[in-house]
């Protein structure tokens, strides 16, 4: 096989790599925030013992990653390093999907408990073999520093834009009350309707993704020379890749990015409803605005990437983005915003959300993008190509730190005596102050350590340049 290439990816080629991260958005969107109220409110499962089947699934899969991601990166086959793992893993990701929204019929409760390990762990486990091989193509598929920021953007734009499809989809047209079901989030078939639909949009697009980018496989990076592995051998490996600075940069500044995403997902719903007080219809405009800033980020990030380059743009954009985030919480806190229930107050609202947003997207495909560009640096040092290895270690500290995340919210709310529920009218204002400065500060001091993590990334457009000249020498 020839090596990668360093000319401009194709609209197509774009497109279904980006389009196979709608089966990660849809996914993550599932198991983040509906599968849990699925199981214990609507099947009456024991809501402790849903989170420790989620908890049972995120730990093998965390330790999967790894283990996928250097098997993909040492794969000899006749289709290559990474299309063997994404086409044995589209029947699996779509039927494990449909079973997790639709258990068996005549079993209710508790009984449901192995059932749900199960359907989770095979889920991410067959998510984890389509997804560590695919999301590394995006540094095969082009060695340009510009493209790979292109590259990620699709990838990113579609993640959200699928998830929040599905979401909408589910919560508007498929829940819906009915003469016997008053409250549409207990029509069940609307659930079990809504894991139909997902597990076809699922394997569609991770068809898309694999036959899109399968005429690439020719000029694709050849796996290393046949050598004898041990386990030792494999572990030593592994370890010497990961230990690459610029990895280790970025690996710590996704955590503390996570974190701050962990406690803005779980505080939003009580900031958009106690502290600003808007309504469902408010609301609903509000999650619907998600598709202005993926459309905006898909724009931004490639201009931003080649007019600052990805280490400056993801600082100053981020500085930007995580600053604009609390700062209306921070106005209120003062008495600088109008009243609750007025119509400026919700204008300014929706019209920063949508801009930070953007730019918050902005910051994370420009920090993907990063990760791309470690391959030829840790090649230099190492001899090997180890993208299976690097986006897998991406991917391993999403999931274990996803729950940091929320036991920091957790303690916000403990903090402003709402951790026992009561809405609004059982919020004090005294509460609602305490909520609005633990948001407002957790998130800041999150996004700071996240973005002084990225502060130690080495690799900028001209040394990416010489690892790729010095590689060229080297095959020469």
């Amino acid at each position: 096989m020839t090596t990668a290439t360093a000319a401009k990816p194709s609209l197509f080629t774009r497109l279904a790599f980006g389009i196979g991260g709608a089966a990660d958005g849809i996914k993550n969107n599932g198991f983040e925030y509906a599968l849990l109220f699925f199981y214990s409110n609507i099947l009456g499962v024991n809501a402790g013992l849903v989170g420790l089947a989620l908890l049972f699934a995120l730990i093998i899969d965390a330790i999967s990653d790894p283990v996928v991601g250097y098997w993909s990166d040492n794969m000899r086959t006749r289709f290559g390093r990474r299309h063997p793992f994404m086409y044995a893993a589209l029947i699996p990701v779509a039927i494990t999907y449909y079973f997790t929204w639709n258990p068996p019929a005549g079993i209710s409760g508790n009984d449901l408990f192995l059932w749900l390990i199960a359907t989770t762990i095979l889920v991410r486990l067959s998510f984890t073999f389509y997804d560590v091989p695919s999301t590394a193509l995006a540094a095969e598929l082009t060695q340009d520093y510009d493209e790979r920021t292109s590259l990620m953007s699709f990838r990113y734009f579609f993640g959200w834009f699928g998830g929040l499809t599905i979401q909408i989809l589910l919560f508007r047209y498929l829940l819906v009350p009915t003469e016997e079901i008053p409250i549409g989030v207990f029509n069940i078939a609307g659930w079990n309707t809504y894991g139909t639909i997902a597990a076809v949009c699922i394997f569609t697009c991770v068809l898309i993704c694999a036959a899109g980018t399968h005429s690439h496989i020719p000029h694709l990076k050849a796996p290393p020379a046949a050598r004898q592995l041990t386990l030792g051998k494999i572990f030593r490996e592994i370890f010497e890749t990961v230990s690459n600075p610029s990895f280790r940069a970025l690996f710590l500044a996704t955590l503390c990015g996570l974190i701050a995403s962990g406690i803005s997902a779980t505080l939003n719903q009580y900031i958009n409803t106690i502290f600003w007080g808007f309504d469902n219809r408010q609301i609903s405009a509000i999650t619907a605005a998600v598709y202005i800033s993926a459309i905006l980020a898909l724009i931004i990030a490639p201009i931003a990437g080649k007019v600052l380059g990805k280490k400056r743009g993801a600082i100053i954009i981020g500085v930007l983005a995580f600053t604009i985030a609390p700062m209306p919480v921070f106005l209120r806190l003062l008495g600088l915003l109008p009243p609750n229930g007025s119509d400026a107050l919700f204008n300014i609202i929706i019209i920063i959300t949508i801009f930070d947003l953007a730019l918050i997207i902005v910051t994370q495909m420009l920090m993907a993008s990063m990760v791309a560009d470690i391959v030829e640096d840790s090649e230099l040092q190492t001899g090997r190509r180890s993208e299976g290895i690097f986006f897998a270690g991406i991917s391993f500290i999403r999931k274990l730190s996803q729950g940091v995340g929320v036991m920091t919210a957790s303690l916000v709310l403990a903090v402003a005596g709402m951790s026992r529920g009561g809405g609004a009218e059982g919020a004090t204002p005294e509460a609602i102050r305490s909520l609005g400065w633990g948001y407002g500060v957790s998130l800041l001091v999150a996004w700071t350590l996240m973005l002084i993590c990225v502060s130690f990334y080495r690799i900028s457009r001209e040394s990416h340049a010489d690892n790729l000249a010095k590689l060229a020498a080297r095959e020469g």
